[in-house]
């Protein structure tokens, strides 16, 4: 293992000036690594207690964790025995124990689980893979996420299958025994080897419920997504739907009753990449998600539960139609957010529109009707923050949020890089751009 020092740039003028003017300022800059910039993969980044870990593929794909204390400019470097291809579905994500123990999962679409935990509190020297949690359901893993459940419970959960024919799994950890076993008795969902669920969430609500909207997928074929639908849960484990009636897993199209917020059918215009339960000024859940409408054009939906049925309204006018297909990674061209109240009985919903470009649709809160659109409020970037260095065509940068916390009052981290975007998971043809350098980043809200 080759342990790399990089020096840490200073950026004191920029942030005195901003001192005066207020707003987030860089007030420092590490580099950590060269990363691959032929293409896009998920980073984690885990600030926790005095020290900070970066989970990434260095420059020759190979799956490596960087690890440094807060007060210390010097990485060290542990590479694990995984190497990524050119799939933008193998990001990595990591996850620390009540004992302080880093967990790490990634590098995985359709294979046998991959998974390390550290031996030693805080040493990554001491990451040792583990070939089995439960040893059942781990021949063919994806989407890999470690969560905390309503109690502190340390939970993974993970598809098992494949696009169009999988399930998701929940394990929880048992710090005594340093052993895994099943949360669930049973997949959360089933698709009865017909079709999968691709879900967002579950997540904690204000109303102390987990919160989750799923829609099935027929095949690895995007454009077979159909059937926009929800459920909550308080424990993880005992399930209802929006209504308050107990449901029983797993979840399974046709079979789970009072789950689905919209049929849409397959090639109706909904995809995985969209589609989220938000919240309005009273804790009532509101959905967003986008679909094609009467004229085949997509469109801005949103809905709430009300009155023992899902209300439905259409909140946009976009006049452009997302012919969307095919398997892998695509390119994603419209992108609606989530919904978030902003008091005088109005409902914000952030969207992304390859003709329409970035806005956020204003909702009436009551009636959900539109109110008209309105330009984003762009938090300023801070000052100092780093321009793109590459001039190679279609380079984007990339960023992560710190999913730890940094302890310090108006301080947080991120990670930084560039690369192309997606190419439906292959290689680029044609020359690849040089790699990128991993950096952190070190903001303060003056």
């Amino acid at each position: 293992m080759k342990l790399r020092v990089f020096a840490a740039v200073f950026v004191g003028a920029l942030g005195a000036c901003a001192v005066a003017v207020g707003g987030p300022v860089v007030a420092e800059s590490l580099d950590i690594s060269r990363v691959p910039a032929g293409f896009p993969v998920g980073f984690s980044l885990l600030t926790a207690g005095k020290r900070q870990y970066v989970a990434y593929y260095d420059d020759q794909h190979r799956m490596t964790v960087a690890s440094r204390t807060l007060d210390s400019k010097t990485w060290k470097y542990q590479i694990l025995p995984s190497r990524v291809g050119w799939d933008s579905h193998n990001g990595v994500t990591m996850a620390i124990d009540d004992d302080g123990h880093i967990h790490l999962s990634g590098n995985m679409h359709c294979v046998p689980l991959i998974y390390f935990r550290m031996s030693k509190p805080g040493d990554i020297t001491s990451f040792e893979r583990i070939k089995a949690m439960t040893g059942e359901n781990e021949k063919r893993c994806t989407y890999p996420k470690f969560m905390r459940g309503g109690k502190g419970e340390f939970i993974f959960h993970y598809r098992d299958g494949g696009s169009g024919n999988g399930n998701e799994i929940y394990n929880v950890y048992d710090h005594k025994t340093k052993t895994w076993r099943k949360l669930l008795d049973k997949p959360l969902t089933d698709g009865r080897g017909k079709m999968n669920a691709y879900m967002r969430g579950p997540a904690l609500g204000p109303d102390g419920y987990f919160h989750m909207t799923w829609m099935w997928r027929d095949t690895p074929d995007c454009r077979t997504n159909h059937d926009f639908s929800y459920a909550r849960t308080r424990d993880l484990t005992n399930w209802e739907n929006a209504a308050g009636e107990a449901i029983e897993l797993p979840l399974t199209l046709g079979v789970t009753k009072g789950v689905i917020i919209d049929p849409v059918p397959a090639g109706g215009g909904i995809i995985n990449v969209t589609g989220s339960a938000g919240f309005d000024s009273k804790k009532r859940v509101v959905a967003s998600y986008h679909k094609f409408d009467a004229n085949g054009n997509i469109q801005a939906y949103v809905a709430r539960f009300v009155g023992g049925k899902w209300k439905i309204r259409c909140v946009s006018k976009w006049d452009y139609r997302w012919e969307f297909k095919g398997n892998g990674s695509i390119i994603v061209k419209i992108r609606v957010g989530t919904v978030r109240s902003v008091g005088g009985g109005k409902l914000h919903l952030p969207f992304r529109h390859i003709k329409h470009g970035s806005g956020v649709l204003v909702i009436d809160e009551e009636t959900l009707k539109p109110l008209g659109v309105a330009k984003p409020k762009k938090r300023p970037d801070p000052v100092g923050m780093p321009k793109r260095e590459s001039k190679f065509k279609g380079i984007g940068v990339r960023t992560a949020g710190d999913i730890g916390k940094s302890g310090q009052a108006g301080v947080r981290y991120m990670l930084r890089w560039e690369t192309l975007g997606t190419n439906r998971d292959r290689k680029p043809r044609g020359p690849l751009p040089e790699p990128s350098m991993l950096r952190l980043i070190k903001i303060v809200e003056k």
